[in-house]
């Protein structure tokens, strides 16, 4: 497949308004002669906003969370999704309301599916007038404290939702507790029923760069995103790695979240699948034949620290 679709993620907690900014985003590709696809995620076995959508391209991942239990099943669906469906023109992803939107990221940059598809947007609904309780020690969890917060800083786009239920002062609250978390570049759009301009929804607020030792130019081309909060970088035409090193780089790149992909180490025939989070890297064999390669995720990534890495590895 030569084109690569235009894929935008919205996230959430629950009742926060996603699926009201969904039907109008999908609305408006259609209305645009575009044809959309949707991946609506629910934890339990039954999903009962699909007759909103009854007339799309709708894949239902079920009894499972996209962050955890069916990101393989995720990433082969988008694969089935591409090849089988040449006419799709836009994908949207709507997570479960307890979904990190990052690890949808991570999963979309798998290297079998980040050549499929284009994450142009990372959209965060919050409710505004229970947001306030979701984040009291008193009357939530620490692990929904933990989740919100984790959806705020890993959106490109936060939609401050259902303002109309609160006053100003509890509002700016709201706000001030949002701008302590989001990276600094992202924007708060306030809005009641989820009345956004379109236009601010469909911007390209995240960008996917790739990096080989034959196309170093290709990052320069992308340098014009600097300014996105979260980057993907897929480096290609990796030679054998020394295991000790590579997880000693990973660890020294602050702005890094993840790594992914597939390796060969040094002295070693086996090909390895390279997963790298929390500070800790683990490789395990694979018995199918892929191209090398190492996909960054972080926030500020750029093309210095490929050529660091290219220095680092001779690549």
């Amino acid at each position: 497949m030569s084109k690569s679709i235009s894929t935008y993620i919205l996230t959430g907690f629950l009742g926060s308004g996603k699926t009201t900014l969904l039907k109008r985003m999908v609305e408006k590709v259609k209305d645009d002669g575009l044809t959309p696809a949707i991946l609506l995620n629910e934890l339990g076995s039954e999903n009962v906003e699909k007759q909103l959508f009854k007339d799309e391209e709708l894949i239902e991942m079920l009894d499972g969370c996209i962050c955890c239990t069916i990101q393989d099943d995720m990433r082969l669906e988008i694969e089935q999704l591409v090849t089988n469906r040449q006419d799709i023109d836009v994908l949207f992803i709507e997570g479960t309301g307890i979904a990190n939107p990052i690890e949808i990221v991570e999963a979309l940059a798998h290297p079998n599916v980040i050549h499929y598809v284009d994450v142009h947007q990372v959209i965060g609904a919050v409710d505004a007038s229970r947001y306030l309780e979701f984040q009291s020690i008193f009357q939530s969890s620490k692990e929904i404290r933990e989740m919100l917060k984790d959806q705020i800083r890993t959106s490109s786009l936060i939609i401050l939702n259902k303002i109309d239920l609160i006053d100003e002062k509890e509002k700016e609250k709201v706000k001030n507790r949002i701008q302590k978390l989001k990276q600094e570049q992202v924007e708060i759009i306030e809005a009641t029923y989820g009345q956004v301009s379109l236009e601010r929804l469909f911007e390209k607020r995240y960008t996917v760069m790739k990096s080989s030792s034959h196309d170093v130019n290709d990052l320069n081309h992308h340098h014009h995103h600097h300014d996105h909060p979260f980057q993907a970088v897929n480096i290609t035409d990796i030679p054998p790695l020394n295991k000790v090193m590579l997880e000693s780089w990973l660890k020294k790149q602050s702005v890094l979240l993840r790594a992914k992909g597939y390796l060969y180490v040094e002295d070693d025939p086996t090909l390895y699948s390279c997963q790298y989070s929390s500070g800790r890297m683990q490789l395990t064999a694979v018995d199918q034949s892929f191209e090398p390669c190492l996909i960054l995720i972080g926030s500020g990534l750029n093309e210095e620290l490929v050529d660091q890495f290219k220095k680092t590895f001779h690549v």
